[in-house]
């Protein structure tokens, strides 16, 4: 098992390609610059200390150590003891819609941060409970199986996010699909489900895998996230100015939280149905309801020591950047005449 302290650093890897294309861009620039002046290899007869592979090859070792020193920083953790122990609870996997409609901002600061708050607080009440996360737009996936490490829970719903699922809708009978064969087939806790979504461009037919949920001996909840005024759904910067998503006549799209369909799924699942507000995302309503469910003793399986990697990551980056420092672009006394690949020869021919 692993864990990062600080995952979002990880989005600096984005930067390297950049690098890489800069690098490049420089390199032909470079040769474009030698042509100017003659024939490229009569002018790399003239300028013979100048080296044309060791700027690669200290590029190569730089963007290496900037790599393992992000890695450092982000610090991941490796799992080293496997602790079993005796716990008591029930068996909870937190549906969360990521569709686009999810970034209005009709409850501060936006529905998704505020259902990504209210899942955070959630966890922070449960302490022998077994939980799990689902992730759905248009399609549905599992972000997190069932488990009882609730610090990658909050750490993984913190950065779930509309671009985890490309396909945009809100199919929440997939969702209940999914999260239902989710649950461990051989655990007799409890199960609960707890779906936390605006209803918003409903596309799927919900009422059978909620039947199929109960049969199964499940609970469905749902916390609807919005309000009944709606907002618009920002789809990026323009300058200063937010740019808000249109239709196909250029009016701003408003997202409503489809209530009339959220209590309906509840009832049917046998759950209960709370609106999030800014003040209140309807946990303690959930929480009374999932803590009435018969309790269980189970099995659970935790690692208690983690081994850290940063002092890897950073002895190893400090190493190449140290390497490469004494490589110089320029050719040394002791490399001047090495021909390794006869060049020399081949010119003087």
């Amino acid at each position: 098992m692993v864990e990062f302290d600080h995952l979002i650093f990880l989005s600096g890897l984005a930067v390297i390609p950049l690098i890489v294309l800069l690098f490049l861009w420089m390199l032909k620039s470079r040769k474009k610059g030698i042509k100017k002046f003659g024939n490229p290899e009569l002018v790399q007869q003239l300028i013979t200390d100048l080296s044309t592979g060791r700027p690669i090859v200290k590029f190569v070792f730089v963007s290496a150590a900037l790599v393992l020193l992000i890695f450092a920083i982000v610090n991941l953790k490796i799992g080293s003891k496997l602790d079993k122990s005796k716990r008591k609870g029930v068996d909870i996997i937190i549906a969360l819609d990521v569709s686009n409609s999810m970034l209005a901002q009709d409850i501060k600061p936006s529905r998704i941060e505020r259902a990504q708050m209210a899942i955070s607080k959630l966890i922070d009440k449960f302490e022998e409970d077994q939980i799990g996360i689902v992730v759905f737009a248009g399609k549905a996936q599992v972000l997190l199986p069932i488990t009882t490490d609730y610090a990658t829970a909050k750490m993984l719903t913190m950065n779930a996010n509309p671009d985890i699922i490309p396909t945009q809708g809100t199919a929440i009978g997939e969702a209940i699909n999914l999260a239902t064969v989710s649950f461990d087939k051989n655990s007799k806790n409890k199960k609960a489900i707890i779906l936390i979504t605006d209803g918003e461009n409903h596309e799927d037919e919900a009422l059978p895998a909620i039947q199929n949920a109960v049969r199964e001996g499940m609970v469905v909840h749902t916390i609807g996230m919005g309000s009944e005024y709606g907002g618009p759904i920002p789809i990026g910067m323009k300058g200063f100015n937010i740019e808000y998503k249109k239709d196909r006549e250029g009016n701003t799209v408003v997202t409503k939280l489809n209530e009339p369909m959220l209590k309906q799924i509840a009832a049917a699942g046998k759950g209960i149905y709370v609106r999030a507000t800014t003040n209140d995302a309807g946990l303690n309503a959930v929480f009374k309801e999932i803590n009435k469910m018969e309790k269980k003793e189970f099995e659970a399986k935790t690692f208690s020591d983690y081994t850290s990697t940063f002092p890897y990551f950073v002895g190893l980056g400090l190493l190449l950047l140290i390497i490469e420092f004494f490589i110089f672009e320029r050719k040394t006394r002791l490399t001047r005449n090495l021909d390794f690949f006869g060049k020399k020869r081949i010119l003087k021919n």
